[in-house]
């Protein structure tokens, strides 16, 4: 009798341990997050789980199976406008296990990883449809090809709107995420450059989706910019701290205890984003030759610059946290050829500061005060062959002419493509004679 009681003990303790195995990963939530060049699917989970992903055509599908899982996601609630995923559904393969269909209408490259717990979220699994159609490319003629690029170029500023998509970045009272607020202040500064002649304003990030930190400073890069702005609204484990702040890189590590912290937080977000396990510590060959690359040294030099203009201007319209440029070793910042800086709008862990982050005027003179550091350092120190060099020189560039045998002065300006008058007014001419061997100059148009 004592065998058998305990017989039975054992066998609903082993059922019950079976039974929690069995249903550990089910399904609790969807989030679709769009880029643009790829849509991703994160689904979080209440254990761990394993999968399966494969593709069907005719018509063209992805299937997700998920052993031992149940869907308690409501997957009607996805908006799939913009997205490679026509519809989504799913059901049962057999009593216990799950399956997921996406019903596409162009064709993707699917890939898909499982994500451990960190602070901010539990399980997940996260699919990534990644698009395969090239960008269209237009030829360009040879003649046109083979000419310069405009003289008068402008300067390029990549802005940075910190995180995105599957992570939200540092939360504030009110749920307020850094990620909208960062937005919307890169939103800003962007509208402010567009206004301003000679500068384009390129975002890195255009809308709510994550892009790894290192693709960051390589779309910059891509996009030949003059300068990166990286903007952050971060936390302190202390809600007393509060200030905003302007960083730049240091090859010998950070400036103070709180700059290792931060460093530390935002390099980590890649794996937040679920980029895997890459190394973040800078160790790797590429970084290490990057940091050893002589550039370095002039474009440190002006991100330090850069920083103490802008770091002047936000004490005009916020406290600030420390009154000199820190130093880091932010990964957004480690670009050898681009002056970096990473903007500390404020904490949002701090009440008073989350308060004034939360508001769109506030938002703008953060962005406008970035703006007008941007503008003074550029003003006194123009890269050449932009539009401000040239104004610099008193808005008109030129070149030099000998006068020949045969030439006149309305010959000179019709080959050159400027008016006689312009010609006529740039020289100091007092009439249109002039003589073999004359030096004139010719004001570019």
């Amino acid at each position: 009798m004592k065998f058998r009681r305990w017989a039975l003990a054992a066998t609903a303790l082993l059922c019950m341990a079976v039974s929690s195995l069995s249903w550990a990963g089910d399904i609790k939530n969807v989030r679709l997050w769009l880029a643009p060049d790829h849509t991703r699917l994160v689904f979080d989970l209440s254990g761990p789980i394993s999968h399966k992903l494969f593709t069907l055509s005719n018509p063209s599908r992805i299937v997700l199976d998920v052993p031992a899982s149940k869907m308690k996601a409501s997957l009607s609630q996805l908006d799939l406008k913009g997205t490679p995923v026509k519809s989504i559904r799913s059901g049962r393969r057999n009593s216990r296990d799950l399956r997921i269909v996406l019903d596409l209408n162009t064709k993707v490259k699917p890939r898909s990883f499982e994500l451990a717990p960190n602070k901010k979220y539990g399980h997940r699994l996260v699919v990534d449809l990644v698009k395969t159609s090239k960008p269209k490319t237009t030829t360009v003629p040879s003649s046109i090809s083979k000419k310069q690029k405009d003289p008068r170029r402008n300067i390029i500023v990549a802005i940075d709107a910190g995180h995105g998509g599957e992570d939200p970045g540092a939360i504030g009272p009110g749920r307020l995420r850094e990620k909208v607020v960062v937005m919307s202040i890169a939103n800003e500064l962007s509208r402010l450059l567009k206004k301003e002649p000679g500068f384009t304003p390129e975002l890195i990030r255009k809308g709510d989706y994550y892009i790894p930190l290192r693709k960051r400073t390589q779309a910059a890069r891509k996009k030949e910019a003059d300068l990166f702005v990286s903007i952050h609204a971060d936390a302190f484990k202390d809600p007393r701290a509060k200030g905003a702040s302007v960083w730049a890189l240091s090859q010998r590590g950070a400036s103070s205890e709180m700059g290792r912290w931060l460093a530390g937080r935002e390099n980590n977000t890649d794996l937040v984003g679920g980029v895997g396990t890459l190394s973040l510590g800078g160790k790797d060959e590429v970084l290490a030759g990057v940091l050893l690359d002589m550039s370095m040294t002039a474009s440190l030099t002006d991100s330090r610059e850069i920083g103490g203009y802008v770091l002047k201007n936000l004490g005009r319209v916020a406290h600030l946290h420390k009154r000199a440029v820190q130093h880091a070793g932010f990964v957004v910042l480690k670009s050898p050829d681009v002056p970096s800086i990473l903007v500390e709008t404020g904490f949002i862990s701090n009440p008073r500061e989350a308060k004034l982050l939360s508001t769109r005027s506030y938002q703008n003179k953060i962005a406008k005060a970035v703006f007008d550091g941007v503008k003074q350092h550029f003003t006194r120190k123009p890269p050449a062959m932009t539009y401000l060099a040239w104004k610099a020189k008193g808005g008109a560039a030129s070149s030099r002419y000998k006068v020949v045998r045969g030439d006149t002065l309305s010959v000179i300006a019709n080959r050159n493509g400027v008016t006689l008058n312009k010609l006529r007014k740039f020289n100091k001419l007092k009439s249109d004679t002039i003589r073999i061997g004359q030096v004139l100059q010719i004001p570019t148009s």
